[in-house]
């Protein structure tokens, strides 16, 4: 039996409890009218989990924002991307597109965030980008004008959607835009490593594999075991332990195939794009001859269609955020900072609402001058120079270590030997990679050539030439590095090429040396400069095999070298470097 106590005490827990509840829904309810409030306060209308169906049924899913209750149809700024990143940063730039007047709209690549397709990055966005804007240019809040920009992958899509060209996509701002087969993952039909990680980064799962794209120490112990044990290329996976399904996609096709020519533009695909372009780009971007490809070609195919370039002394990311004020250890100067989202508005506003051009565009290539705090431009990339410096590689020494690098022919069939072990894993060749810019010294295992002091002169665009070798084998690697050695015996890092001799005539088809016979190795596609060199400074090459962990390695046997292993090593590399081998390097004088 209860008592009046117990039930008093009872009722008191009841009433306590009852409150508790009320005061909860309270808290509730408030937090539901205050959400309801921030959204009809919001000047924003969102929609974050649209689906596009493609023409061939995949899913593209996409976010759309535009001004709430904003009924005058308006041109579109679309980024198509496969970073499917944190929410709040991808919102946030759709936010400032409404801002500025646009509505805006951002598409993430085949089988990303809500997609259920596959994932299979570059092979599609042509494709699906033309659908993406097709579905945008038929919404009522669409005015029927476009226009796309972003970085890197991002800067890859807008090329690969001007390649099958939809009436409404009115521009294109690629920042350092990638070309597949062409600078990544293949620099001139030599597979580098970087790129082994980031299938993973963004294949592994529908946003970011953030924790295995970070484990920088795992692909560094797999690449340095591939090259220690001397395994085929191939077999790289099967040392990380974990298949790697769009690296073995990849390596199936060393050629610049049809594979990687329906990726983007290729050919006669540039003299359809008639669309104007404004691309960024930096000297030390590793991708630079990708982004540098699609203007060449465009000009070439297309050369009425407005294309301008923004470029100075910045890296890959450097480039997306308006430069950097250190690029691999350089202090650049702060000049050649710039506001990169304010230009590429001020762009699309000139494009798609008919604003003034902007007026940082002084021509069609704008490029900051390194060694000065100054601007310059020029009508196109050949005229960024007016003349080439010719240089040939001979053999007369200069001193113990070094060649002379000399503007006069030399003697004829005059020739240096370099012997190449490939079954040696305790040395590597080909130092070439700008970091850090300015070095102290560059003393390697290739041939060093240095040029006379010269007068204070502007070295300005692409260097490329020829190189007369012959060797024992069927195929080799080379490199090539350009510095300026400064009066103060600084090397600063200008420019370089690496690239298969078997596809130097033609990346589409390798054509094998022949042991023995003198061959041209004729190269061009180096990475663009813009450099004042001092009174008194030199010009330095250095001429290598590349030999190196952090890319295939080409045995020169002959067979497919993703197939090659160390027992392909047999007898060593003997490569003869003839003296009337030369390099040309674009000056304005």
């Amino acid at each position: 039996m209860f008592n009046s106590k117990k039930i008093n005490m009872l009722n008191k827990i009841v009433l306590a409890v009852i409150l508790v509840w009320l005061s909860f829904f309270s808290i509730q309810a408030q937090q539901t009218l205050w959400g309801s409030q921030q959204e009809k306060e919001s000047i924003y209308s969102i929609q974050d989990s649209v689906m596009i169906r493609t023409r061939g049924g995949a899913e593209i899913s996409a976010m759309v924002v535009r001004k709430k209750n904003d009924n005058v149809p308006r041109p579109v700024v679309l980024q198509f991307t496969i970073y499917v990143r944190d929410q709040g940063r991808d919102m946030q730039s759709l936010k400032e597109a409404v801002d500025r007047g646009y509505v805006g709209v951002m598409a993430y690549t085949r089988g990303k965030r809500f997609s259920k397709s596959e994932i299979y990055p570059y092979e599609t966005d042509g494709k699906d980008a033309y659908d993406v804007i097709d579905w945008i240019s038929k919404q009522p809040w669409c005015n029927g004008k476009i226009g796309m920009y972003g970085g890197s992958y991002n800067g890859f899509t807008q090329w690969a959607a001007a390649k099958n060209l939809h009436p409404a996509l009115k521009t294109i701002v690629p920042y350092v835009a990638n070309r597949p087969g062409m600078g990544l993952p293949m620099e001139n039909n030599i597979f580098i490593n970087p790129n082994y990680e980031w299938s993973f980064y963004v294949g592994n799962n529908k946003y970011l594999d953030n924790k295995t794209g970070d484990d920088r120490q795992r692909f560094r112990n797999m690449m340095f075991k591939w090259w220690e044990t001397g395994v085929a290329y191939n077999k790289m996976d099967s040392i990380d332990g974990t298949p790697n399904r769009l690296f073995q996609r990849w390596i199936n096709h060393p050629a610049f195939d049809k594979y990687w020519q329906d990726m983007a533009p290729y050919k006669e695909d540039f003299a359809k794009i008639n669309i104007p372009v404004l691309a960024f780009d930096g000297y030390y971007n590793d991708s630079q001859n990708s982004g540098i490809y699609y203007l060449r070609e465009l000009n070439k195919y297309s050369p009425k269609t407005p294309a301008y370039l923004v470029i100075g002394p910045y890296g890959h990311f450097g480039t997306q955020m308006g430069g950097q004020e250190v690029v691999n250890g350089y202090t650049v100067s702060k000049n050649a900072l710039f506001p990169i989202k304010e230009y590429t508005y001020q762009w699309l506003d000139y494009i798609l609402k008919g604003a003034e051009k902007p007026s940082f565009l002084k021509d069609k290539v704008n490029y900051q001058v390194m060694g000065t705090d100054e601007w310059r431009s020029a009508a196109s990339l050949e005229a960024m120079h007016n003349s080439y410096l010719k240089f040939y590689l001979g053999s007369v020494k200069v001193s113990d270590n070094e060649y002379l690098l000399s503007p006069n022919k030399p003697e004829p069939n005059k020739y240096l030997v370099q012997k190449v072990d490939f079954a040696d894993r305790t040395t590597s060749n080909n130092d070439y990679y700008p970091d850090p810019v300015i070095r102290e010294s560059v003393a390697g295992n290739g041939y060093v050539f240095i040029s006379e002091p010269l007068d204070a002169m502007l070295v300005n665009g692409s260097f490329l030439g020829n190189i007369k070798l012959s060797i024992n084998k069927k195929d080799v690697d080379l490199g090539l590095t350009l510095y300026e050695l400064t009066p103060e015996g600084q090397y600063f890092h200008l420019s370089y090429y690496i690239g298969r001799a078997s596809y130097a005539k033609d990346n589409t088809k390798r054509q094998l040396l022949t042991p023995g016979k003198k061959e041209t190795i004729a190269f061009e596609n180096t990475h663009l400069i813009s450099k004042q060199l001092q009174k008194g400074s030199r010009l330095v090459i250095i001429l290598n095999v590349n030999k190196n962990a952090f890319s295939e390695l080409n045995y020169g046997s002959g067979k497919t070298v993703t197939s090659e292993t160390i027992a392909d090593a047999k007898e060593p590399l003997m490569i003869y470097w003839f003296n009337d081998s030369f390099v040309e390097i674009p000056v304005l004088k």
